[in-house]
């Protein structure tokens, strides 16, 4: 089951890191088809924010086509937006996972390489929204 960070200083709002969040388990494949979401409950438990927070979040998720709510039953993922596990495993990820470690043996901060990559993100898919 996925656990939800939310960091009150990043300056994104908590509902979206909710469905950012969720989105990255699912490119994952962290979050399955059929895979239930904590409930609102379990989630304000885990990081007291407002309930009607993740339920935005969640109606969000689901006007994308991403999750259904079932009443009484829970908010279950619908879609997947998995990438072919022979790139999410492959070399490309074990280069990312080497510079990464690199970035970090080179004494870059964990902002510093998010920076690095949102640069050459959007250096290399201009145009592309």
């Amino acid at each position: 089951m996925i656990e939800f960070r939310i960091d009150r200083r990043s300056g994104t709002a908590t509902y979206q890191q909710i469905v950012d969040q969720t989105k990255h388990a699912l490119r994952l494949g962290i979050l399955r088809p059929g895979d239930r979401l904590p409930t609102a409950k379990e989630v304000v438990a885990a990081t007291a924010i407002n309930p009607n927070t993740v339920l935005k979040a969640y109606r969000e998720l689901e006007r994308e086509g991403l999750v259904e709510g079932k009443r009484g039953m829970g908010t279950f993922v619908s879609r997947s937006l998995a990438i072919p596990s022979v790139v999410a495993e492959g070399p490309l990820r074990d280069e990312l996972t080497g510079w990464v470690s690199r970035a970090r043996q080179a004494g870059l901060a964990r902002e510093d390489v998010e920076a690095l990559v949102k640069a050459a993100l959007d250096e290399n898919y201009k145009g592309d929204m």
